[in-house]
């Protein structure tokens, strides 16, 4: 045949017979695919690899357990022919191009009808790559532009039957390659951004310029309460039939009053998507090398929220619980009370001598740590100039390793 382009087409093939001669690795491969595009799949071999056997077991397919027939075409719409007989092939593809059935041979793609591209699917999309000869270099090309769709690298925005309203995203501890593959999908898809300080700011780079993006820290809030104002702000833009994303920093249902969005969205008739994120809670102590928990030395671990002293009367936290357990403790906003909390814990019992670590601007080119005791965490930070965002991690765990 000259040498011409694959002219690319997608097949229809749901209902229509397909058939699969042989039951090697290469159909077991391509197997999958053709049952999930909903064929009627016959396969003709006499002994099948124990993968293509389950799947005939379980019935997504007929297997006849013989091998080649003239008249085996008869009907098809579609063959794959991957025997380990070249002579086989070779007659099984000769009955294919009289009865013009396009067919596929893994032995020689030469003497095929058609060519089986490498594919691969993100969100509704399939990618489908034809290099002729290099099948390696259709698989890398594949690979790249359906990571790109699934991380949101690939910028490949909806422009039918897309839905408005609001995803709540957690964009992790600040680095923004910890921000996961449905929220940078999500942020890349977004016409509206309403971002915290604390969330990955390179991610906001990256953004088209049509893309509105509001710091939430600026919203005006009047003499409303923040929180009302950013709901307000959601709510506006969503019934406006923007498509919105609420970028928040680690997990918006950790510390970040995501539940309390998600909840004046649902009352107002919004459509909401939360995306959970890697927390800071475990995100920026293992970043320095810490485990939250470790065979031998922790088997527990407790975030604490520290932006109210223990003798707040408004604090929810049980304090000399929390000094009674041998675990670890994580605090989170809890620079500015650290005197209070570690004397507190002191005083109910837990050691002066346990181990401590601060962390600040975790995961993030400006990360630092600072080591202490409990006994000790106080003066460090003053003495270091400590200033949030930090994350304080009190427990034998600081010293595992």
């Amino acid at each position: 045949m000259p040498t011409h382009p694959a002219y690319p087409v997608g097949l229809r093939l749901s209902g229509r017979r397909v058939l699969v001669l042989g039951g090697g690795t290469v159909a077991q491969r391509r197997l999958p695919a053709l049952l999930a595009a909903g064929a009627d799949v016959r396969l003709v071999a006499p002994e099948v690899t124990p993968s293509v056997q389950a799947m005939a077991d379980a019935g997504e397919f007929v297997w006849e357990r013989r091998g080649y027939r003239a008249g085996d075409l008869e009907g098809a719409w579609y063959a794959l022919i991957a025997t380990d007989d070249p002579e086989v092939n070779a007659a099984a593809s000769a009955e294919a191009e009289g009865r013009r059935v396009w067919c596929v041979r893994s032995d020689d793609a030469e003497a095929a009808t058609a060519w089986t591209p490498a594919t691969g699917r993100s969100d509704g999309v399939t990618v489908a790559v034809l290099t002729g000869r290099d099948p390696r270099r259709s698989a890398a090309v594949r690979d790249a532009v359906v990571e790109g769709l699934r991380d949101g690298t690939l910028g490949a925005p909806r422009h039918r039957g897309r839905v408005p309203g609001v995803a709540l995203v957690g964009g992790g501890p600040g680095d923004p390659d910890l921000i996961t593959v449905r929220g940078r999908r999500l942020l890349a898809e977004a016409d509206v951004v309403i971002a915290d300080r604390l969330g990955p700011r390179d991610l906001l780079d990256e953004l088209p310029p049509h893309v509105e993006v509001i710091d939430a820290a600026k919203i005006p809030y009047g003499r409303a309460m923040a929180q009302e104002a950013i709901n307000a702000a959601l709510l506006e833009h969503a019934r406006a039939g923007r498509s919105v994303v609420r970028l928040k920093g680690g997990d918006p249902y950790v510390f970040g009053r995501g539940k309390e969005e998600a909840l004046a969205l649902a009352e107002a008739g919004v459509a909401v998507t939360v995306v959970p994120g890697v927390t800071s809670a475990v995100g920026v102590p293992a970043a320095v090398g810490i485990p939250v928990t470790h065979r031998g030395v922790a088997h527990e671990f407790t975030v604490v929220s520290g932006h109210l002293a223990p003798d707040d009367p408004r604090s929810l936290v049980d304090w000399p619980a929390l000094a009674a357990l041998r675990g670890t403790l994580v605090l989170l906003m809890a620079v500015e009370h650290a005197a209070a909390i570690a004397a507190t814990l002191v005083a109910h019992g837990r050691p002066a001598d346990t181990p401590a670590a601060v962390v600040q601007d975790g995961t993030t080119a400006a990360q630092r740590r600072v080591d202490a005791t409990l006994g000790t965490l106080a003066r460090r930070i003053d003495e270091e100039g400590v200033r949030p965002p930090a994350v304080i991690v009190i427990g034998d765990v600081v010293n595992a390793g």
